[in-house]
């Protein structure tokens, strides 16, 4: 697989370019000039990752990338995850943690992880990968019954105290049609000073997190693009983006420096972690949602993408983070990975060749 130059940043991707824009106001490429070995590479994957190939990067015509995401529901990842649903609308028998977890045992211990089984976890990932939601008609109003919190045995959909789970059920919500507009405040009324928000302001942190902040700001977005939000959501997300901005998405205020050496690693799938790719991906789809330019400071965090692009052009896995899955879908550690792969991929042309137009939150 070859590199060619072109680009902002002499990036191999060539111009992306639109087919005419539709009746919603929303473009989609063409294609863009990609390696067709690393093209069909991609292509050969799980009906979840393949339809955002077909869409970004081929240029697929809306009906083929259309049939794809319909088949998440019935093929492959998604459907699996689809059969493994209790008959009370949870998984794994629990809203954010299994039932059967052990808050004391092996699974608990420093360094295990945690599992990524139960609802909240699962819905996320199949959001995340596009399923419509019809194919979970009556989740939402199951969940409210029969779901609560392991936190005060709080209600599922009117959230509880951490604001990256709060985060996931104000996404989650938004797309299943829950009413989840108290927890929409929840994050007006949690901001910190400086912008951002912490999961560990009930613990007296007064500062923000990185983590904490992209998670807020990935779900206030995706609020705004399905119930179109309020000003003052979108002001919060704004003073969320530039805390971010002002680290330049990867260095502490204070010196400069980088964060941690988890901001440049690389792993799918994201989970709740901060890393520059995923921290990029957002601003993509934010600058895109609101027909702005991307801003300087993030060049830095594209560039430490770059940095570990492969001669190929594929990015390897660096991490898998640990913990109790229903089953893998990406590679091992140190195996180019297709989810990694799309997503440099599609982040890099988005800043080698600008904001091309307004596409779908998915």
């Amino acid at each position: 697989m070859s590199s060619t130059g072109g680009g902002r940043s002499g990036a191999w991707i060539a111009e992306f370019r639109l087919r005419p824009v539709d009746a919603s106001g929303r473009g989609y490429p063409v294609a863009m000039a990609i390696d067709p070995a690393l093209l069909n590479w991609l292509l050969d994957s799980d009906p979840a990752l393949r339809w955002r190939v077909e869409r970004d990067l081929a240029g697929a015509p809306r009906e083929t990338w259309a049939a794809t995401r319909e088949s998440i529901a019935t093929e492959g990842f998604g459907a699996r995850l689809l059969e493994l649903q209790d008959a009370d609308g949870q998984w794994a028998g629990g809203s954010f943690f299994p039932k059967d977890f052990d808050f004391t045992g092996p699974e608990a211990a420093e360094g295990a992880g945690q599992p990524w089984t139960a609802t909240t976890w699962t819905l996320n990932t199949l959001r995340e990968w596009g399923l419509d939601a019809s194919a979970l008609e009556g989740t939402a109003e199951l969940l409210q019954a029969n779901s609560r919190w392991d936190y005060n045995d709080l209600p599922y959909w009117d959230g509880e105290v951490d604001c990256c789970i709060n985060s996931y059920t104000l996404a989650n919500g938004a797309w299943l049609g829950a009413d989840v507009a108290g927890i929409a405040q929840w994050f007006l009324d949690h901001r910190m000073d400086d912008g951002g928000w912490n999961c560990e302001w009930e613990n007296g942190s007064t500062r923000s997190s990185f983590h904490s902040t992209l998670n807020t700001l990935i779900a206030l977005l995706y609020y705004e693009q399905v119930t179109g939000g309020s000003d003052a959501l979108r002001e919060a997300r704004r003073s969320g983006e530039e805390y971010l901005l002002q680290r330049r998405l990867m260095r502490r205020l204070t010196t400069g420096e980088i964060v941690g050496p988890w901001v440049t690693r690389f792993a799918y799938p994201f989970r709740h972690y901060y890393g520059v790719l995923r921290a990029v991906d957002y601003f993509r789809s934010a600058t895109l949602f609101d027909g702005t330019e991307p801003d300087e400071r993030i060049t830095d965090a594209v560039e430490a993408i770059r940095a570990a692009r492969q001669p190929d052009g594929t990015w390897l896995q660096e991490r898998r983070h640990p913990g109790r899955v229903w089953f893998e879908v990406d590679v091992p550690v140190g195996e180019p990975s297709k989810w990694l792969t799309y997503y440099g991929t599609r982040s890099l042309d988005w800043w080698d060749n600008g904001p091309v137009s307004v596409i779908p939150h998915m």
